[in-house]
């Protein structure tokens, strides 16, 4: 647990559209008692000692997520909503005539959370479950930052818990993952690769000429679950106003953290250390996937690791 005056927080990104699953998929039930994904996230967050929460939505879905999601938790976190919207954070000027219909990726959602945090943070997905131990390694991460903070002359240090691809892809389609390459326990590296499938043998990433990568499985990937501190701000701000230069006018263009941390390893601006962890992942792309991830906690609440009714059991431990 952390100690009582390390206060760290928590932006859970949850303005993805969910185009490929066919509706809000943040806010399906996967446990028991109706649980969301985002449910267990905030569990395992509150038990390893997260203070504060900042929800990253779109206002479309503002009261559905704050009656879901939002009232119960503003009674165990610090609570802050943020939106993002197709206009957010654009430079004056920006055309208004985009042909596009959501905003701009991880990278844009995590920047406009960019007033709400002054203190060592993690960044996860909504739709994507991390397990206990990932969440108590990300806070002995931050805790240790913590302690950092105000030394100049030092490279910015972040982390990343990494997934084994093999525990990440989906049965039912293509999948999206960072692929990273390590030196040690320091991440040297990120490539985004936008359409990993399985094979027989492992997995196979479609490359840019049309070519495929053949995969293991055994490849360390980003699911999102990111530690930083607020100098990433600054970097994403002008990494976004590089972004829209290049791409702003392509409708399916997005600014992805992965893509951009890899950028900025490359340019040897940050390290990045990777945060093992054997946890297993669970998350919802398809449809399809609803179904496996439900087993998958159904198992982990069958073993212990979740009570039955996690919001009840919660609500009496805090009683206690």
């Amino acid at each position: 647990m952390v100690k009582e005056k390390a206060k760290i927080s928590l932006i859970v990104l949850a303005a993805g559209i969910g185009s490929r699953f066919g509706g809000i998929k943040q806010l399906s039930h996967v446990g028991p008692k109706g649980e969301t994904i985002i449910d267990y996230s905030l569990y395992d967050a509150f038990q390893a000692g997260f203070k504060k929460i900042i929800f990253v939505i779109r206002r479309e879905i503002e009261a559905d997520f704050r009656a879901i999601i939002g009232h119960f938790w503003e009674g165990f976190f610090e609570v802050d909503y943020i939106y993002q919207e197709l206009d957010s954070l654009l430079p004056m000027g920006w055309p208004e005539n985009l042909q596009r219909s959501k905003p701009w990726g991880t990278g844009h959602a995590l920047l406009v959370a960019r007033d709400r945090v002054q203190e060592p943070f993690a960044v996860i997905n909504a739709d994507d479950f991390y397990g206990r131990r990932a969440f108590e390694v990300m806070v002995e991460f931050l805790v240790r930052s913590s302690t950092k903070a105000g030394e100049k002359d030092l490279k910015p240090e972040y982390a990343l818990v990494g997934y084994r691809l093999k525990q990440t892809l989906s049965d039912f389609g293509p999948v999206s993952r960072g692929l990273c390459q390590l030196q040690g326990d320091e991440i040297s590296d990120i490539q985004e690769m936008k359409h990993i499938e399985k094979t027989e043998g492992g997995a196979r990433a479609r490359l840019e000429d049309g070519g495929w990568l053949d995969l293991d499985g055994e490849e360390v990937v980003s699911m999102n679950f990111w530690g930083f501190d607020p100098s990433i701000f600054n970097w994403l701000q002008v990494g976004f106003f590089d972004f829209l230069n290049k791409y702003g006018h392509d409708p399916k263009a997005e600014f992805l953290i992965p893509e951009f941390i890899g950028e900025l390893l490359r340019q040897r601006k940050v390290k990045v250390f990777c945060l093992p962890t054997d946890e297993k992942w669970l998350g919802i792309t398809y449809a399809e996937d609803l179904p496996v991830v439900r087993k998958g906690i159904g198992d982990l609440v069958a073993q212990g690791y979740y009570p039955e009714n996690l919001r009840l059991n919660l609500e009496m431990r805090n009683k206690k």
